[in-house]
């Protein structure tokens, strides 16, 4: 299954897209919320739906607001390179504000003075089964409700200079985590999937899954042992080399286009306003 939103900002309809047509799942759902997704979804035939008309309309975040962002640091070898840090020996975690999350077309907001604002493509993991004190990674995947394409914004003078020891400054400016377009089911994928960003079409990263030191099913159980997820929480899982911290590439100004796209899960857009 592949589930849209679009609407203005807290009006969007949920949609189903299958077998190439968009059906709408206002009959059977408020809401791609928590409790849709902690009752497993759609199950019946896509057919008996009425169908939707997108008519280019906005289109939203396909999660309506999550419970908790938990992100992971560092989750991908040459990332961890770039930023000067060996590999960790376990999960690099943080929150990131509920609040920052927009559609995949809303533009970045650039904080008032920022000068060192990021753009980081990763792949964020939707929870859809309630998950505490997990036995094992592969037990971890029976959670996963979905994929979706995740740009975790990120100021990095706020993470890194005045962080007081926690990153969470640096990422919880609002327009700061663009989501979307697509949440897609976990069947419809197969990994490792290809992670690119683009900032005003030149490419910045271009990597895989493959590069990830901690994967999915292990980041659901390591942190099923630190806190309880629920249906509606995401995980942003690492970003791949390729971003400003690097020193390899500018950070943005107001003006710039973020772009960025995962295999199966499709493309954002994002304009950068100061």
């Amino acid at each position: 299954m592949r589930y849209l939103r679009v609407g203005p900002p807290g009006a969007e309809r949920p949609i189903l897209s299958a077998g190439g047509a968009l059906y709408d799942l206002s009959s059977v759902t408020a809401d791609i919320d928590a409790p849709f997704l902690a009752s497993g979804g759609y199950r019946g035939d896509p057919a008996a739906l009425p169908p939707a008309y997108v008519d280019g309309g906005r289109v939203g975040p396909p999660l309506a607001r999550p419970g908790v962002i938990l992100c992971v640091g560092q989750n991908y070898a040459a990332h961890a390179a770039e930023s000067g840090a060996a590999p960790p020996d376990e999960p690099i975690i943080f929150y990131k504000a509920p609040n920052t999350v927009v559609g995949p077309e809303d533009d970045i907001l650039l904080p008032p003075g920022s000068t060192r604002t990021d753009w980081e493509v990763e792949l964020g993991v939707v929870i859809g089964r309630t998950a505490r004190y997990l036995a094992s990674p592969s037990e971890a995947m029976a959670c996963v409700a979905g994929y979706v394409v995740v740009n975790d914004v990120s100021e990095r003078e706020y993470q890194l200079e005045r962080s007081g020891g926690q990153w969470s400054k640096g990422k919880s400016c609002e327009t700061f985590n663009p989501l979307g377009p697509w949440l897609v089911t976990p069947e419809e994928l197969t990994f490792p999937l290809r992670l690119r960003s683009w900032v005003n079409g030149e490419l910045r990263q271009d990597s895989s899954t493959a590069d990830m030191i901690f994967d999915v099913g292990f980041l659901i159980w390591h942190l099923s042992q630190f806190t309880v997820l629920e249906p509606g929480d995401l995980i942003n899982t690492g970003t791949p080399q390729g971003v400003a911290l690097s020193g390899r590439y500018p950070y943005l100004r107001p003006g710039d286009v973020v772009e960025t796209e995962i295999d199966g899960l499709g493309r954002q857009r994002s304009g950068v306003k100061g």
